[in-house]
């Protein structure tokens, strides 16, 4: 009895994406929430937004990591990250001249966790889920 429950979890369908996606929001909440720290005071003064930008973003980066963690809200955290992300990538062509690859990098991962659990936010707003 014990063994067929097993093995009809062990291959339920998706199972392999679900894996994959937990693994990744982990590795994105890891970077976020460790990342979010260290905010180079220079580099703020730079863009020239003020400190208190630094926090924003900061906190912003906190929160986003830790709801990836959240079952059931890693799209929404997901959505939040990849637009600061593109303020970053725009940040990075327009005021300090330099590459985004950092950027560009982790919202790629973010749009892949979007993509995989659209069906959270799409249940939210009512829509039926196709995923």
């Amino acid at each position: 009895m014990a063994d067929s429950i097993v093995q009809n979890v062990s291959s339920a369908p998706g199972k392999g994406k679900t894996i994959a996606l937990w693994v990744l929001q982990v590795l994105m909440a890891a970077v976020f929430l460790v990342g979010a720290a260290p905010r180079s005071l220079e580099l703020f003064e730079t863009i020239g937004v003020g400190q208190w930008f630094r926090y924003v973003t900061g906190g912003l980066e906190i929160v986003g990591g830790i709801v990836l963690l959240i079952p059931g809200m890693a799209a929404f955290a997901a959505a939040l990250l990849a637009c600061i992300m593109v303020g970053a990538i725009l940040t990075h062509l327009t005021v300090l001249h330099t590459s985004p690859t950092g950027p560009v990098a982790l919202l790629a991962v973010l749009a892949i966790i979007l993509w995989g659990r659209w069906n959270q936010i799409a249940r939210r707003l009512g829509y039926r889920t196709w995923l």
